[in-house]
């Protein structure tokens, strides 16, 4: 059943973490990615796996670079993956047991995020459509990131993905910097009707930080896994600093 999945990653200087991914993948004969033209050794380690195919395409957005990547699939599955997730051996016994059911055209997968390595009690992920049949889904951008659009039924996974990124204090910095530009644009174009309840909280720019904060610690357990629960915990607070600071000038130089 495997060798009708295809992985699909999308890459931009992930030389600390694509190798433990593809570890993980080893059971795939091929594996697509789109790379952003890296300027690290990200290409050198995919160069190491036969079965990976690389196509290099400009990011412009999320959306646009997942779909040049369904075209370059050739099976009827795609297992939309980003470079640091982690496929445990569970999950793949869990994705052969599934495919032989024709109804479902989807299936969603629920996350383990680590800080450096260790699994926490939980986090702010939501779930994720992961795994889906090719000629039934399209993505669609959505502020920093994008959604997948499915035709027909979806179901839910029991087995959880690892999300493990290593990447620096730095590079995690301004890639939050870059997608919380995108999510102020999302933000104040979309009428408050049309945003969901988080969204609006966060466009207050004042009561965000401190309730993440709570939701990390208490109400996902984060208070449970010592330094790495309260290092994730401060990192998305100041996620949602920058986006306060980031609306404020928008709304200061729009006015």
């Amino acid at each position: 059943m495997l060798e009708k999945i295809t992985p699909l990653i999308l890459t931009y200087n992930e030389a600390p973490n694509i190798n433990r991914t593809l570890q993980c993948l080893t059971w795939a004969q091929q594996i697509v990615v789109i790379d952003s033209f890296s300027t690290d050794e990200t290409i050198d380690i995919l160069s190491s796996y036969p079965q990976v195919q690389v196509f290099q395409r400009k990011f412009d957005t999320h959306a646009n670079q997942w779909n040049y990547g369904l075209e370059k699939v050739k099976t009827e599955w795609i297992m939309s993956l980003d470079a640091d997730y982690i496929v445990t051996k569970e999950f793949v016994t869990e994705i052969i047991s599934v495919l032989s059911n024709k109804e479902i055209n989807g299936y969603f997968a629920s996350f383990k995020y680590c800080i450096f390595g260790k699994p926490l009690h939980g986090s702010i992920l939501p779930p994720r459509l992961v795994l889906f049949r090719k000629e039934k889904a399209i993505y669609i951008d959505d502020g920093h990131t994008q959604l997948l659009e499915l035709t027909g039924k979806s179901s839910n996974l029991r087995t959880c993905i690892h999300h493990d990124d290593r990447k620096s204090l730095s590079r995690w910095l301004s890639s939050q910097d870059r997608y919380m530009i995108i999510e102020v644009k999302k933000l104040l174009e979309t009428p408050n009707s049309q945003l969901s309840l988080g969204d609006r909280i966060r466009k207050q720019k004042i009561l965000a930080p401190a309730i993440i904060l709570f939701y990390c610690l208490i109400i996902k357990g984060g208070i449970l896994d010592g330094w790495h629960g309260w290092y994730y915990a401060f990192q998305r607070v100041l996620a949602e600093i920058l986006l306060g600071i980031r609306l404020m000038e928008a709304e200061k130089l729009k006015g």
